[in-house]
């Protein structure tokens, strides 16, 4: 039987570190907020100091559960430019906007949407464009980078020292894979990066070792995995057990949402749309709103724990939130607005989960959703959001994870896998329907007001971020 496994899962707002058992179960955890600094006008990521306590999660890991190795699942739109044992630049945090004059310039080299399957966004959302902005502002960091890590890869680097590429990082709308070809994009050849490309290793694969010093003082050495794109693994998690045509909703910052059976054709690059790739290389129809952050802003600090009384209170007054308040989905170029009254803190956190709520429904009837809805990450624990989600859509069954941490068990899995162990799959439990009044001519209602404002729209097809009035 093998040792337990570390799982490093580095959200945009979280990092955690979990540690599994071979059968899947989760034996300890522990968690840490990233922390975002200055560098010459840019926000960067302190790289140090998440390393430091990476290393020391991790040893008090093996210490105490025996652990042997070590695997990353990390969020999209991040890269790493290397040389030797260093960065040549800091990582960049991918919510900042070059400036618009370099900005112009920038987007007239992203390749078309038919060649990569990438909308074009704002912010780093792609991060090729960020690459590009780089080699404007910091000529010397980018041309002395010796590689092009994504941000999982660079993880794996920084623990193993091996350089590799990964498929469902590069093909997380980039810029810089080309999916149907599986191969790198025009944009990639056209500058000059294949080259800086390290060759391509399957997520999860063994890649080296890592020497750690234990609390205890003992030296010791584990095995290093492949990372992998955390959405992605969550996907890999549910395919592993046995689902094969099924809508993934996969939580957190984001709301990323995967249909197994949307035909690529029906992407709308204008609504957020793309084609993320899997694990084994294949493309996966994909629609995306941030929907962790718009909740957040939308409740203002009230606590987030709702009520179904608190949820009827809302649509019984009429309140709605209107998208967007964050940067890319569906209603791009519209800035967030709340409409109507809002009484209570409880209420307020009532808003935004409908807001959530609504705009999940939203998403995927534009991606064209019709079977199993399998509910993963944080929104699970929320114990109101599957059930509501289930009664605007009576026509489909509604699953949500028995362990919401469906990227962290992904990522394990592909490891394990790596090892030729097999863990026990996720279950998961079809949601009961809330039975709220009025739910479904509030949607209607919210939906009315949200294709007006769009019609209304005069602004360029993208936003920073919406402004709660």
């Amino acid at each position: 039987m093998s040792a337990p496994l570390a799982v490093f899962d580095l959200g945009k707002t979280n990092s955690k570190l979990f540690v599994f058992s071979p059968s899947g179960e989760i034996l300890g955890q522990a968690r840490r907020a990233p922390e975002w600094r200055d560098h010459n006008g840019m926000r960067v990521l302190d790289v140090r100091a998440l390393e430091a306590w990476m290393r020391e999660a991790l040893a008090l890991a093996v210490e105490k559960h025996g652990v042997d190795s070590v695997m990353f699942s990390c969020h999209g739109c991040t890269f790493a430019l290397t040389a030797g044992d260093a960065l040549t630049h800091p990582i960049l945090d991918y919510e900042q906007e070059p400036p618009e004059n370099v900005a112009d310039e920038i987007d007239g080299l992203i390749p078309d949407f038919s060649e990569t399957y990438s909308p074009r966004l704002p912010l780093g959302l792609n991060f090729g464009r960020h690459i590009l902005w780089l080699e404007k502002v910091a000529p010397e960091a980018a041309a002395g980078a010796r590689h092009i890590l994504g941000y999982p890869q660079f993880w794996s680097w920084r623990f193993s020292g091996v350089p590799v590429s990964e498929v469902s990082y590069l093909g997380c709308h980039s810029h810089l894979w080309a999916p149907l070809k599986k191969d790198f994009s025009s944009l990639v050849d056209r500058r000059g990066w294949r080259e800086k490309m390290p060759p391509l290793a399957r997520a999860g694969a063994a890649l080296g070792e890592t020497e750690l010093t234990l609390p205890s003082g003992k030296r010791c050495a584990i095995v290093v995995h492949n990372g992998v794109h955390d959405s992605n693994a969550a996907l890999h998690c549910y395919r592993a057990a046995g689902h094969s045509s099924f809508t993934l909703v996969s939580s957190g910052t984001w709301v990323i949402i995967f249909n197994t059976d949307c035909p690529l054709s029906a992407l709308d690059e204008r609504r957020d749309m793309l084609a993320n790739v899997s694990v084994d290389g294949a493309p996966m129809p994909t629609i995306r709103f941030m929907g962790g952050r718009e909740f957040d802003v939308i409740r203002d600090g009230a606590p987030p724990k709702v009520g179904l009384e608190d949820l009827q209170a809302v649509i019984d007054k009429g309140a709605v939130a209107l998208p967007s308040f964050a940067a890319g989905g569906p209603v791009p170029g519209v800035g967030g607005e709340i409409v109507g009254p809002v009484g209570s803190d409880a209420e307020r956190a009532a808003l935004a989960l409908l807001y959530v709520v609504l705009m999940t429904d939203y998403s995927l009837d534009l991606i064209g959703s019709r079977n199993t809805i399998i509910v993963d990450g944080g929104l699970v624990k929320t114990g109101i959001y599957v059930e509501a989600l289930a009664q605007l859509r009576p026509g489909q069954s509604l699953l949500a994870s028995d362990n919401p941490e469906g990227s962290a068990v992904g990522a394990a899995i592909l490891a394990f896998e790596a090892k030729g162990i097999k863990p026990k799959a996720v279950d998961c439990t079809k949601a009961k329907p809330t039975s709220l009044r009025g739910l479904e001519d509030y949607r209607a209602r919210w939906r009315e007001m949200v294709e007006k404002r769009r019609k209304e729209q005069k602004g360029p097809a993208s936003q920073t971020a919406g402004a709660v009035s």
